[in-house]
Parts: C-alpha cells; sequence; structure tokens
C-alpha cells in the first residue's frame, strides 16, 4: 500500500478514537465511530484476497448496524427526554439499545459472531488493530453511560466469558482462537464494569498489552495455525520458550500479569455477594486456560509434522522490530508485583 494513503488511513483511525474520546453529544461519538470504521476498511482489504474481502464486507456490515443501532437510540433518548448529552441517559430503553449496539461493535456474545470469522481473514497486523485499538472507542462511550441495567451486562459479561471459552476449544486456526479469547476477556470486563469502572479499565490495558505481544510472536514466526507454531524452535528458540509464559498470562495464571485483573474482578463480584457469577466466571476461565495450554504444547514439546504442508521453512532474519516485542513481552509476564500500584493509581 502507498505510505501515504497508510499515513492517512492510520490517521483516520487515530481521529476517529480521539473523536469518541472527546465528545459528549451523541453525534459527534457516533460521527468518530463512523470514521473509525471507515478508515479500518480499507487496511482490511489491501490484499485483494476473497477471504479478506469476506472479512471486510462482514465487518462492514456488522459495524454498520450497530452504528444505525447507535444513532436510534440516541435520536429516541432525545425525542424522550430533550437530551443529546452521553452522561444525560435517563431512560430504560435507549440505554439497552445503546448497550446492545456497542455490545456489537466490540463483538461481545451473544452478538459475537463476526469477529472469529472477521479476524480469519485478515492478516495479523490488521488483526492486531482490530484486537485492540478499534475496541476502545466503544469502551469509552460504556464507560460514560454506565449502563443501569446490571441484569443484561451480567447477562452480556458471563455469556461472553463462556462462549470465548468454548469457541476456542476446537479450533486450530491461531486468528479464531485469538478472537475467541478477545470475546472471553471482554466478558470479564462487561461483568465488573458496573462495579468498578476503574478497574474495567484496569482488565482493558493488560489485555491490549498481552494480545499486542501474543499477535507479534505469531507475527514473528509468520504462524497462523497451530501446526506453524510447532516449526518456531528452529526460527527462535528463545522467544519459543517465553511465548507459553505470555499465553499462560493471558489465560490468567499466577504469577504472571494476567492473574491481576482476574483476582480483583473475582474479589470485587464476592465483594458484590455476587458469589455464583464469580464461580461460573472463574470456570469459564478453565476453558479458556485449555486452549492457551494447548498451544503452549504445540509450541514447546512438540516436533512440528514433516509433510508438505508442514515442511520446516527457510530460517530468513526477520525485518520486524524486535523492541515494541520485547518490552510487550516483559510486560505481560512481569507486572503481577506492581498491582498494589495499579490499584491505588485507579482508585476513584
Amino acid at each position: 500500500m502507498n505510505p501515504y494513503i497508510l499515513a492517512i488511513l492510520l490517521f483516520g483511525l487515530g481521529l476517529g478514537t480521539t473523536i469518541t474520546f472527546a465528545s459528549s453529544h451523541w453525534l459527534l461519538a457516533w460521527m468518530g465511530l463512523e470514521i473509525n470504521t471507515l478508515a479500518i476498511i480499507p487496511l482490511m482489504a489491501q490484499h485483494h484476497h476473497p477471504r479478506a474481502v469476506e472479512a471486510t464486507t462482514k465487518y462492514f456490515l456488522t459495524q454498520a448496524t450497530a452504528a444505525a443501532m447507535l444513532l436510534f437510540a440516541s435520536v429516541t433518548n432525545a425525542w424522550l427526554s430533550g437530551q443529546w448529552d452521553i452522561q444525560q441517559m435517563t431512560h430504560p430503553l435507549p440505554i439497552t439499545i445503546i448497550t446492545l449496539a456497542l455490545a456489537l461493535k466490540i463483538g461481545l456474545a451473544p452478538v459475537h459472531a463476526w469477529l472469529p470469522e472477521v479476524l480469519q481473514g485478515l492478516d495479523l497486523t490488521v488483526g492486531l488493530i482490530l484486537s485492540t485499538w478499534q475496541k476502545l472507542a466503544p469502551f469509552a462511550l460504556i464507560l460514560q453511560i454506565n449502563p443501569t441495567n446490571s441484569t443484561i451486562l451480567i447477562i452480556l459479561g458471563l455469556t461472553s466469558t463462556l462462549i470465548g471459552g468454548w469457541g476456542g476449544l476446537n479450533q486450530t486456526q491461531l486468528r479464531k482462537i485469538l478472537a475467541y479469547s478477545s470475546i472471553a476477556h471482554l466478558g470479564w470486563m462487561i461483568l465488573v464494569l458496573q462495579f468498578s469502572p476503574s478497574l474495567t479499565l484496569l482488565t482493558l490495558l493488560t489485555y491490549f498489552v498481552m494480545t499486542f505481544s501474543t499477535f507479534l510472536v505469531f507475527k514473528l514466526n509468520k504462524a497462523t495455525t497451530i501446526n506453524t507454531l510447532a516449526t518456531s524452535w528452529t526460527k527462535a528458540p528463545l522467544l519459543t520458550s517465553l511465548t507459553p509464559l505470555i499465553l499462560l498470562s493471558l489465560g490468567g495464571l499466577p504469577p504472571l500479569t494476567g492473574f491481576m485483573p482476574k483476582w480483583l474482578i473475582l474479589q470485587e463480584l464476592a465483594k458484590q455477594d455476587l458469589a455464583l457469577t464469580a464461580t461460573v466466571a472463574a470456570l469459564s476461565a478453565l476453558l479458556s486456560l485449555y486452549f492457551y495450554l494447548r498451544l503452549s504444547y504445540a509450541m514447546t514439546l512438540t516436533m512440528s509434522p514433516n509433510n508438505l504442508s508442514g515442511t520446516t521453512p527457510w530460517r530468513l532474519s526477520s525485518t520486524q522490530l524486535t523492541l515494541p516485542l520485547a518490552i510487550s513481552t516483559t510486560m505481560a509476564i512481569c507486572l503481577l508485583p506492581l498491582t498494589p500500584a495499579a490499584t491505588a493509581l485507579l482508585a476513584p
């Protein structure tokens, strides 16, 4: 892609998210989300592959549907209450519709079906943008409206953690596994949103760090299936030995960074007398942990299949920058001791 066009599109991505962040009026927030969607579409379809075009079309249709729902709900809210302000949402109907529209935007279950399909059709770089940056603007709106309907949030959260765990069990494609991992993590964030928005933000940030690291590892190995992972030890033995730690951090095992948000969320749910919800969430984390363990096992403890489709690739030196990978990997593994500092910073 032409570097000037790429720069304009990346600027559009940044602009759309910033407009949504800065807006207090629903029309402006909607406009930011639309700019965001329109900027990523050429990036998604840049490879002119039927799979990429299909993924782009699916993404466009779901995002357009969500944006239309958002616009409809904000107009309804203005009609009912005479207010366009994001933080002045009083009527339960528009709040519920907007919550569902934003859930569709970020890919929460039960409106998640587009996410694995879309992510599977993209290359790893655009997949990384979709899994991290594109979640920021809708999350800013969800945090601002602070939905009052607690039941719908808990249902969305629990469904997402369960489907995110179950869906990833039978997958062999890494991008689909990462999509289900994303759904499960978003479920955890939504569960605790009404009780502690700052904890949701902390979970979002740790999820970003771990996902960034995972995508960069797969990109360095040019890996898209579990079988390809098994050849990585010939290319980067040290990274191959660290990758299981990144994956187990995504799964939420102590003493890794990913344990921090899960621990704090379970503690918060227990404080709110939601012991059953906390138990179901903790059990669903085991489902996710299983497929992270499966990836770790394939990567470090198996020999690659030596057939035509799984031949060991040439060990060419990668052109990818290794500093972002090094920083994000260190953060994904070592940040648990900073938990008290993180909670103090995010305390209301």
